[in-house]
């Protein structure tokens, strides 16, 4: 099995030289002149060491650089499910674009020159840890009459830059906390700015994807299904996935991890503990315990289920 899977890592990746237990290719990422990305077939790991590309799977490499036969005679090795037959799914996958309009009311925070009403507004923000290079980099603003009056305004831009949603989070104590606009939540929030090729932190909500970001995405809610945009894009793109959902819907995180395990995504479990969100912590502590995530293999996922019943 070793030599066919080598046999197709040869055909993507061209020839190849050994260094002891290392098998050493041309890396597809950063294309340095010497072979510099290792692959270990054994521990099924890959790593650049020029631009530090790496992964826990070797059919990541496979499926994002191989051709239609390379993922097909690959997926004789493993029992995830076909993600030639998925790519194809996607070609016809079109959907209607949605827009969103902004409040009329909506000020941005990132103007230089506020007027006065504009502080409660940043004082809320400010006591939730987020920063001036937050509001800009999320584009915050505000409302201080009309529908959205006494709230924060963050929207969401889709990949060509159109407004496509927004989260409307009271600052003065309204009983309804946040109000949104009138249309679907099936959306890629901030899809314009987020990296594919790198990880990504899969949050709950819009201020937990501050703190997880800047390549963090909220799924506004608990839920995401494999016919959702985002489930969708996290595929196609083969993007590795940092799951950091609230403490109090473990069973839901429990069951996104096992639908995308089934594709073949690298994932990793974020601990929460005691935090019940990741907008309650620091943007330092969420990258501690990012760091310290626990990859979730399918044996992984196994053994965190048993120990947790």
């Amino acid at each position: 099995m070793d030599t066919d899977k080598l046999k197709i890592l040869k055909e993507i990746l061209g020839g190849y030289h050994r260094e002891g237990e290392q098998i050493l290719f041309f890396c597809p990422r950063c294309d340095h002149h010497k072979r510099k990305l290792s692959v270990n077939i054994d521990i099924d790991k890959f790593k650049c060491w020029i631009c530090d590309y790496s992964g826990s799977s070797l059919r990541r490499l496979v499926r994002r650089y191989g051709t239609f036969n390379d993922r097909k005679g690959w997926g004789e090795f493993d029992e995830h499910l076909d993600l030639s037959e998925f790519d194809k799914l996607f070609e016809d996958d079109e959907e209607e674009e949605q827009i969103a309009r902004l409040p009329d009311e909506f000020i941005s925070l990132a103007n230089k020159n506020l007027s006065l009403s504009s502080l409660p507004a940043k004082k809320y923000l400010q006591n939730r840890g987020i920063t001036k290079k937050d509001i800009i980099r999320w584009k915050i603003g505000y409302c201080v009459s009309g529908k959205y009056e006494g709230r924060v305004v963050v929207p969401s831009f889709n990949d060509k830059g159109l407004v496509d949603y927004f989260v409307g989070r009271s600052y003065n104590g309204n009983w309804q906390k946040y109000m949104n606009p009138p249309v679907g939540k099936n959306i890629v929030f901030n899809g314009l700015y987020l990296d594919w090729t790198t990880n990504l932190s899969i949050v709950e909500g819009i201020f937990d994807a501050i703190v997880a970001g800047p390549n963090a995405v909220p799924i506004l809610g608990s839920s995401l299904h494999e016919n959702s945009k985002l489930f969708k894009e996290i595929v196609r793109h083969d993007t590795p996935i940092y799951i950091a959902l609230d403490s109090d819907v473990e069973k839901k995180a429990m069951r996104l991890i096992k639908n995308l395990l089934a594709y073949g995504v690298e994932l990793y479990k974020v601990d929460l503990g005691p935090y019940s969100d990741v907008g309650e912590m620091t943007k330092e502590e969420y990258n501690i315990r990012k760091a310290d995530a626990l990859p979730m293999t399918e044996e992984n996922y196994l053994l965190y289920q048993i120990m947790n019943l």
